[in-house]
């Protein structure tokens, strides 16, 4: 079985930083991605950013340049620093990961993390 571990949500001001951390373990071949998103209340799930493992990322236009995602292959792990957050930030923030346990992939997600930021 594969889980992925989510950590690091939390409540901080307008303007603040949080890190949000992401760790996926179990019977794990390769992942070819793996990436953020979040959901607001009463909205659609987004796209945040995502990591491939050849280092390729791409980030959602309304957080490009304050968010930052990073990945440690060696550990499974995508972290996402987010910096100048925004109240319209405040979300529940997932993270999802396309692995391969032998040859066929499938998507796995996290149990998401609140994040909230006060104006």
């Amino acid at each position: 079985q594969v889980q992925l571990v989510e950590s690091g949500g939390g409540l901080v001001q307008a303007g603040g930083s949080l890190r949000l951390s992401c760790a996926a373990s179990g019977s794990i071949f390769t992942i070819p991605v793996m990436g953020w998103y979040r959901q607001a209340p009463g909205k659609l799930r987004e796209l945040v950013t995502t990591f491939t493992r050849g280092g390729t990322t791409t980030y959602a236009d309304s957080v490009k340049g304050r968010f930052t995602i990073s990945r440690d292959n060696a550990k499974n792990t995508v972290y996402l620093q987010m910096n100048s957050l925004k109240p319209e930030d405040t979300a529940v923030y997932y993270c999802k990961a396309t692995i391969y346990r032998t040859i066929t992939s499938n998507d796995y997600w996290g149990q998401g993390t609140q994040v909230t930021v006060s104006s």
